[in-house]
């Protein structure tokens, strides 16, 4: 096995995306449109486990970056269940997410590029769904255990970011959008763990609530930082042309703004709710656009071998 899938690469990264722009949908309001969203991302994540129980048959190493997303993506869709109803399927795929997390962070991830980023997407996504059960099922053990997934995240983004390739700014064909989204992700964590908070749990004194929430808005105004960064960098630097990491950009957008709406109803600040939708919906746009450019992409790519008989 001589490197990664793209094929389980592709479909991790799309149950990601998809995953999250139902997250985002839900706490919207577009149920019913949160639940189609789901739907695609847990029929593109049950491929991309299949293929990935056929390539890491001979080790996990080479498969590190998509077995992360993977996890993220079991991560998104347990939180994308936890909000349908169903707590112990949400419960099961903490579970197994945790798991997977264990071993995948025990091995040597390659590093390159935007995927450095990896291992606090899938810190943060655990700590998101931890934080989501703990408010459905006022479990404080769970929330103490988020809170712990996510300080680590932090501290695993900051190590991602000296190993980062500025470059990857300029020459990047998507993924780097993971340094923009994992920080999305962490603001995230923040607003759940915030959220989770009750006069029933009492999860967090004025000190922890303040840091906290000191560290969730500054994680927010980071990640909106970081977008219009690294899209004001794609106007300068085009890239031309499909790639399936693109889908990492599509993920950076849908979860900066649910991250934003999930910030705005845990401090209460319609303001940012407002701004929050208006990103959602240019996450959805983005998300159909990049659909539409792999469709075309894929029907070209079998076009172009027949042309050639």
């Amino acid at each position: 096995m001589s490197g990664p899938s793209p094929f389980a690469t592709w479909w991790a990264t799309y149950a990601l995306a998809t995953g999250i722009v139902s997250v985002g949908l839900d706490s919207a309001g577009y149920e019913v449109l949160s639940r189609i969203a789901l739907a695609l991302a847990c029929a593109a994540w049950v491929v991309a486990a299949a293929g990935l129980a056929q390539r890491t048959h001979g080790g996990w190493r080479a498969e590190t970056p998509a077995a992360l997303t993977a996890v993220a993506a079991t991560a998104v869709l347990g939180t994308g269940f936890s909000a349908a109803g169903p707590q112990t399927l949400a419960g099961a795929l903490l579970a197994l997410g945790m798991l997977l997390w264990a071993v995948l962070l025990a091995a040597e991830a390659e590093g390159r590029r935007g995927t450095v980023f990896l291992r606090c997407v899938a810190t943060q996504g655990l700590a998101v769904l931890g934080a989501t059960l703990a408010a459905a099922d006022a479990a404080a053990w769970l929330a103490h255990a988020a809170l712990v997934l996510f300080w680590l995240g932090l501290a695993l983004y900051c190590f991602a970011l000296f190993r980062f390739q500025p470059r990857q700014v300029e020459e990047g064909r998507g993924d780097h959008w993971l340094a923009a989204g994992a920080l999305a992700v962490s603001a995230l964590a923040g607003a759940k763990l915030l959220d989770a908070d009750s006069a029933r749990l009492y999860l967090w004194n004025e000190e922890n609530f303040a840091t906290l929430r000191t560290t969730t808005v500054t994680l927010l105004v980071l990640a909106l930082i970081a977008c219009v960064a690294l899209l004001l960098a794609e106007l300068f630097w085009p890239r031309h042309g499909y790639d399936a990491r693109r889908w990492a950009t599509v993920f950076a957008a849908a979860v900066t703004a649910a991250a934003a709406l999930a910030v705005a109803a845990a401090l209460d600040v319609p303001w940012l709710d407002v701004a929050g939708e208006v990103l959602l919906w240019i996450a959805v746009a983005a998300w159909l656009g990049c659909t539409a450019w792999a469709l075309a992409s894929t029907r070209h790519a079998r076009v172009r071998p027949r042309a050639r008989r």
